[in-house]
């Protein structure tokens, strides 16, 4: 089977002509055993092939209007008494990040897409991620937009793209695959990140092949030898350009255990569990997200519908994406992840001592666990981040009541606008989510045809 025939698995077409990477098959079990001589070497960022923007960019108008995010700025406030984050360096390795005036603390990680250094966001999807995870309140509004751990910096690395495609692949569209993501994975580790937050997938029915060897070698190296949390998207699915299949809610003969023997899609990073957190989205009665994918390998959740967060031009915020619809909320897991993210970096600055290993287990351990104590679609539970913060020293105590994670009921439907970007033998997807903090102003994207790169 050739890459252009799982192609438009995910809504992208894949880099068509390319022959599908040996691998074994993607079925109802764990990944490939990790094999450290598949980690990617040390090498600076570049486009492993030679690439061309194929699309215009995204831009954004910024209009009247507030909304809210996932933490409300009161709780924000409680937080912050403990920790913003100082000391954590944290890689989104996104569509790149744009510069922007409330992210003072972004550094340059490099360009797998293309020739910028990370700091073009064609795409918008890595600025939005950035600010849910480290924007800085605005001095001058009381109410002001903020991430959740604002003194953390933030190295973008730009490794995918719906904008752009391989100069030799006249069919394809959207460049990145697991292969540059696990390139990516292993540049953030080198350059000191403390987090990593991966908020693009690959995922493709279990019955096919996913070759990610080199991705799981990446993500041991990040976590067991350069002590890095990395916290990954669980997906989307259900409408055009999302993952194919839902999985299983349960096994009915163990409810409340994972099921790996009757998965329908798998997922990458998500499914080397051992060496990621997985987040899913709920809304806000708390229930999982229509559009959210389940799996064994959901660790926990976090609010992702309705997102707010920076505009990718550099200026003010959006609530909204264009699809072919036309423009809807911003709503899917991606963004749900690094809500998980700028939590982890709060642990990490205010419990240092602690191993990676150590505070993926906390996140878990703190979450509002489900009736089932665990289930395919929010894991061990809903995120508590003073409960995660405060190293379960609070967690539910009688005089300390819970950050609230506020969100928007599960009907929204997750943005497809650019959610999946091209893979060979798969394709690896944006899964548009969301998660925010807290706003005041509203933006609408549009494409601009006069946007270049």
């Amino acid at each position: 089977m050739t890459a252009a025939a799982l192609g438009r698995l995910v809504g992208v077409a894949a880099l068509a002509g390319l022959p599908l990477l040996s691998s074994p098959a993607a079925s109802a079990a764990p990944p490939p055993a990790v094999d450290g001589a598949r980690l990617p070497p040390p090498a600076s960022p570049a486009p492993p092939q030679r690439t061309e923007r194929q699309e215009p960019c995204v831009t954004s108008d910024v209009v009247a209007g507030r909304s809210e995010g996932q933490i409300k700025d009161a709780d924000l406030q409680r937080l912050w008494q403990l920790t913003r984050g100082a000391g954590q360096t944290v890689a989104v390795i996104d569509t790149g990040v744009t510069r922007h005036r409330l992210l003072p603390h972004l550094l340059s990680g490099g360009d797998y897409v293309s020739t910028s250094d990370g700091t073009e966001d064609c795409d918008g999807h890595g600025t939005i991620v950035a600010g849910i995870i480290g924007a800085a309140p605005d001095a001058d509004d009381a109410y002001a937009f903020s991430g959740i751990a604002p003194h953390a910096t933030l190295i973008a690395i730009r490794q995918s793209s719906t904008k752009f495609r391989a100069v030799d692949d006249l069919g394809g569209s959207g460049y990145g695959d697991v292969e540059t993501l696990a390139m990516a994975v292993r540049t953030a580790a080198d350059m000191g990140a403390t987090v990593i937050n991966v908020s693009s997938v690959a995922c493709v029915p279990a019955r096919d092949e996913l070759d990610d060897r080199p991705l799981g070698a990446a993500l041991a190296y990040a976590v067991d030898v350069k002590n890095v949390v990395v916290v990954t998207a669980a997906g989307n699915v259900g409408t055009d350009g999302q993952c194919p299949e839902q999985n299983p809610a349960a096994d009915p003969t163990e409810p409340g255990r994972p099921n790996w023997t009757d998965v329908n899609t798998v997922v990458s990073p998500a499914w080397y569990d051992d060496y990621v957190l997985t987040v899913g989205s709920i809304g806000s009665d708390g229930k999982p997200s229509k559009f959210s994918l389940g799996g064994p390998w959901v660790d926990v959740a976090a609010p992702g519908e309705n997102v707010v967060s920076l505009d990718p031009d550099g200026e003010g915020l959006v609530d909204t994406l264009p699809t072919a619809g036309g423009e809807k909320a911003i709503s899917g897991t991606s963004y749900a992840a690094p809500v998980v993210t700028g939590v982890v970096a709060l642990v990490r600055a205010r419990s240092p001592e602690l191993t990676a290993r150590q505070v993926m287990q906390l996140i878990e351990d703190t979450a509002r666990r489900p009736p089932d104590n665990w289930n395919p679609f929010v894991g061990h539970g809903v995120v508590d981040a003073l409960a995660a913060v405060s190293a379960g020293r609070h967690t539910h105590s009688a005089d300390v009541e819970p950050i609230r994670m506020a969100s928007i009921p599960a009907t929204a439907e997750p943005d497809d606008r650019s959610g999946h970007i091209a893979i060979r033998g798969a394709a690896i997807c944006l899964a548009m989510t969301a998660a925010v903090i807290a706003a005041m102003t509203s933006a609408r994207l549009r494409r601009r045809p006069d946007a270049h790169d």
